[in-house]
């Protein structure tokens, strides 16, 4: 295991703590838990561009990269915007719809890629523009919730147009791998 990978893994462990934060948090009595919440996601944010740009420098992409790295940060913010949702206590929450539209794309990226796996044998859907663009836009939402700013709604709408759009872009180039010829090396 590299050291990118490792930073990707302590990355997926700080998950729980992020949520237990969020899930104990009360205002104002515990409003400390949502700093605390507040400081495990942007250390999240900040070793997911730290892994990136060891993996990138020295060149250390793996198989386990591939999947770890995504991984962490789709439960991340998966569980961000769960949690900043559905949990009543914060004044300030994601609406249902945006959280949905959030989870929806990744459960159609990964339901995708699973069937391109079991079709082809084979996966290498690597990130895109869109998606880099969405992953900030969702976290930068992230983080305006956790302040509870008021004007929060503007990163959530940023995030729901790049995250359509992003999830139609990878629906796109799904369906061009799923469906590209297959090399089998038959001549006739």
């Amino acid at each position: 295991m590299n050291f990118a990978n490792k930073i990707s893994t302590f990355r997926i462990l700080t998950v729980p703590f992020f949520v237990a934060t969020l899930i104990y948090y009360r205002s104002p009595e515990k409003e400390f838990l949502r700093f605390l919440a507040l400081g495990i996601f942007i250390l999240g944010v900040i070793s997911d561009a730290v892994d990136g740009y060891i993996a990138r420098k020295s060149r250390e992409r793996s198989p386990a990269g591939l999947i770890l790295d995504p991984l962490g940060d789709k439960l991340l913010l998966m569980s961000g915007f769960i949690c900043l949702c559905l949990i009543k206590e914060f004044k300030l929450r994601f609406p249902l719809w945006v959280s949905l539209i959030v989870i929806s794309r990744d459960t159609i990226i990964l339901l995708g890629a699973i069937v391109i796996f079991i079709v082809k044998q084979n996966i290498n859907i690597l990130p895109t523009r869109w998606g880099k663009l969405t992953t900030a836009s969702q976290m930068l939402a992230i983080i305006s919730v956790l302040l509870q700013l008021s004007f929060a709604f503007i990163f959530w709408w940023l995030a729901v147009v790049f995250t359509l759009v992003s999830g139609i872009d990878y629906i796109r180039r799904g369906l061009n791998i799923l469906y590209a010829p297959t090399n089998s090396g038959d001549s006739g």
